[in-house]
């Protein structure tokens, strides 16, 4: 009986530093909502999470990067807010950019496979 069952080959990419892993996909939603909404409040809100959480998110990446991601700002008459730095800019793209590659390269490896 021939199968013909497709296989692939699935990756998943999450950047490590010393202290463990550093930057995945969550993180990286974390940073594009803080940039499109302009607020750690807000980019939690967007994402159904804990304000706290996204707070110390925040603060571990900015410790554990060279430069930090986010800056926030002080309140003033529109209150705080917070803005992802040329360092956050580029961290989002570097992600997407070796995640594209590495899926790129998956897929090839999944035209021959066969068992």
């Amino acid at each position: 009986m021939k199968n013909n069952k497709k296989y692939s080959v699935e990756v998943r990419l999450w950047i490590e530093e010393a202290e463990g892993p550093f930057l995945g996909i969550g993180k990286i939603w974390l940073l594009e909502n803080i940039r499109k909404t302009g607020s750690i409040t807000n980019a939690a809100k967007e994402m159904k999470m804990a304000y706290r959480q996204a707070w110390q998110l925040v603060e571990e990446m900015n410790q554990r990067a060279e430069n930090p991601l986010v800056e926030k700002l002080l309140g003033g008459k529109g209150g705080g807010g917070a803005k992802l730095t040329e360092a956050g800019e580029k961290a989002i793209i570097i992600f997407y950019e070796i995640e594209k590659r590495i899926k790129d390269f998956a897929e090839k490896e999944t035209q021959n496979l066969k068992f």
